[in-house]
């Protein structure tokens, strides 16, 4: 009965399964292109991007004047009493409009407004390399996450074979079995073997639903969208040289890179907090107007109109603020050194991570070589036990170990292999070359 209900439960996998295995046809490039288009994190990047680049102006920094229009409008009733009679009061009203037009310039102000602008510039950089560094994970990302899919399918491929082997296996047993030629025992193993490797296989095909599902969310289309990669597993296996590697790395890292520009920031502060030490200098011209009357009772309103402008320089130098601006320096250049001391650590951890990457690296290029080899040995052993078991110079236990080695050495070598495109999508990353790679 148990066998019957794991039987069953196959059965409605793999039913449910084939409604969802086909999808839409999709190479890693396109993959790459609609991640790239669709991701979330790049899309706030852009945003960002604007932003600095509508501070990066000579008008936030502060060149060019400020120019203001104001005005008043007043108006006044007053209720005296009258001095012809006493016990009669009189009411009268007084309005004034008065408009302004002011211009104030910042003329020199020790170097700042060049300083900013400056400064801006280097934010909009450092804003670009952080989207740099956004597109990077996500490229790697998309990648993994492709080849995930391939890794998933070529599994499903190999438990394929091996479920086509046991039900061969088990046809095969059950004719023997009506001959009188096995055991009962012997038949029932048969097909319990093949029912293992029909459930083993409809697991492996929901992990290659999910990792098509996963594909599809880093792509950003949503859990509902199936894609089918058509690219071959497989890779062209680099052979690198450290030095080339570590001369890649200092000079294209985007963190790396990020971490220079903001060492520019730094200094750039420490230039800024300086300009205190300096005058400053600033133009001031303007105009204002009056329009104003007067409305007595019974008489005519009196208007009356002036105006007055205005230009004006003033120098402001601060001699002494309880060395508040020697304290602000100290501090800048405090920061900038640490900023220094950031970067060495740095070039240090990345200079560790690209050795250990790159010895991983040609390990795991060993390790596949000898997955190759193993599954090379396990494929012929298999062909060859298969016709020792027909003629019975093994049982079925035995051929059933052997298939078990197949399964294990084919795995391995699909494992081997996902490894070496993992790692080396990581060196590529950190040398600075995985958005040009794509």
């Amino acid at each position: 009965m148990k066998r019957k209900h794991i039987l069953a439960i196959v059965i409605v996998i793999t039913f449910f399964m084939k409604g969802f295995i086909n999808g839409e046809k999709l190479t890693l490039s396109d993959a790459i292109v609609k991640g790239l288009k669709n991701n979330f994190g790049i899309r706030i990047s852009k945003e960002n991007l604007k932003i600095a680049k509508n501070n990066n102006t000579w008008g936030i920094a502060g060149r060019y004047p400020t120019i203001t229009l104001g005005g008043r409008f007043l108006n006044s009733w007053k209720n005296i009493p009258s001095t012809k009679n006493p016990d009669t009061r009189s009411k009268y009203r007084s309005s004034s409009i008065m408009p302004n037009l002011n211009l104030n310039w910042k003329l020199f102000s020790g170097f700042s407004i060049s300083i900013m602008k400056k400064k801006f510039e280097l934010l909009n950089s450092i804003t670009e390399g952080n989207s740099a560094v956004i597109v990077e994970n996500t490229v790697q990302g998309i990648i993994l996450s492709y080849y995930r899919v391939l890794l998933e399918n070529e599994k499903v491929k190999v438990l394929k074979k091996l479920k086509k082997l046991s039900k061969d296996r088990m046809n095969y047993v059950k004719i023997k079995k009506e001959l009188g030629a096995i055991s009962t025992y012997e038949a029932l193993q048969s097909k319990i073997a093949f029912l293992n490797d029909s459930t083993r296989l409809a697991a492996q095909e929901i992990k290659f639903r999910n990792a098509k599902r996963k594909l599809s969310l880093v792509l950003g289309d949503g859990a509902e969208k199936i894609y089918e990669p058509v690219d071959p597993f497989k890779i062209e296996m680099s052979d690198y040289l450290l030095s080339d590697l570590r001369k890649k790395m200092f000079s294209n890292n985007k963190t790396l890179k990020n971490q220079y520009i903001n060492l520019q920031i730094l200094k750039k502060d420490v230039s800024l907090r300086r300009s205190s030490l300096f005058p400053s200098l600033s133009l001031d011209v303007g105009i204002n107007g009056i329009r104003s009357g007067v409305k007595y009772p019974e008489m005519t309103e009196i208007i009356s109109d002036s105006y007055d402008y205005y230009a004006n320089v003033s120098i402001g130098w601060t001699l002494f603020n309880g060395g508040k601006v020697r304290t602000a320096i100290k501090n800048a250049k405090i920061s900038e050194k640490i900023g220094d001391i950031k970067t060495e650590e740095m070039k240090f951890v990345l200079n560790n991570t690209l050795i250990t990457l790159f010895e991983t690296y040609n390990l795991r290029k060993e390790l596949y070589k000898l997955a190759e080899e193993s599954l090379k040995s396990a494929s012929l052993n298999l062909r060859v036990s298969f016709d020792k078991y027909r003629s019975g110079s093994i049982n079925s236990f035995n051929y059933r170990d052997i298939q078990h080695i197949y399964l294990n050495a084919a795995l391995a070598k699909l494992q081997a292999l996902f490894n070496i495109i993992e790692t080396n999508s990581e060196l590529i990353r950190i040398t600075g070359g995985l958005i040009n790679q794509k």
